[in-house]
């Protein structure tokens, strides 16, 4: 049976949960997000939300993949341009503090170790293939294409809000973020250069 399209009103509805669920995730987690508190913050119901979500966790699914789509769309890898990728996925975590947040409380609360969603491939395959060309052009150095991504993303998280040393915020100077963006951007060249 195919879903009924959303009238405008219920596709309001549906987008005022998805966004203060976003919040409500990315601040308290999986198990620490209230339903209650982003039913009344969205001004719907829970019958609503469990009819268009199915349940607590089918609505953070939503949002999470949601959140993985959005930053391979707003940052898709460059692979002739790693560091430059870099620095864009950098200024996304600013502008977005709330993406990487979700992917942390998904690592920290169903997947501990592996890849942090089951099929990785749909994610990885264009990034990885991509880096794998720019590995076979010279650009790029010999090595397993999803190590190099993955160094890659975790230097670009350094300043993030996960960060175990400092989180930086969008209220900083700009000339403090353009420094980092240099350090960035210039480790991330000294790393994947060819030997």
């Amino acid at each position: 049976m195919a879903d009924k399209p959303l009238t405008s009103r219920g596709a309001a509805t549906r987008q005022r949960i998805l966004e203060v669920a976003t919040q409500e995730f990315a601040e308290h987690g999986i198990a620490g997000a209230r339903v209650e508190r982003i039913v009344v913050a969205a001004r719907t119901n829970k019958a609503q939300l469990y009819g268009y979500f199915g349940s607590k966790d089918g609505l953070f699914d939503a949002i999470f993949f949601g959140s993985l789509e959005r930053i391979m769309t707003v940052v898709p890898i460059d692979a002739t341009d790693l560091a430059g990728w870099a620095v864009r996925l950098y200024d996304e975590y600013l502008r977005r503090p709330d993406l990487i947040r979700l992917a942390t409380w998904a690592r920290l609360e169903r997947r501990p170790t592996g890849h942090l969603v089951e099929d990785s491939s749909r994610l990885d395959d264009a990034k990885l293939r991509a880096i794998a060309d720019a590995q076979a052009a010279g650009i790029v150095r010999a090595g397993d294409p999803f190590d190099l991504m993955a160094m890659v993303i975790a230097m670009s998280m350094a300043w993030s809000p996960v960060s175990n040393v400092y989180a930086a915020s969008d209220g900083e100077p700009p000339e403090l973020h353009e420094q980092r963006r240099t350090l960035l951007r210039d480790s991330v060249r000294r790393i994947i250069a060819p030997a």
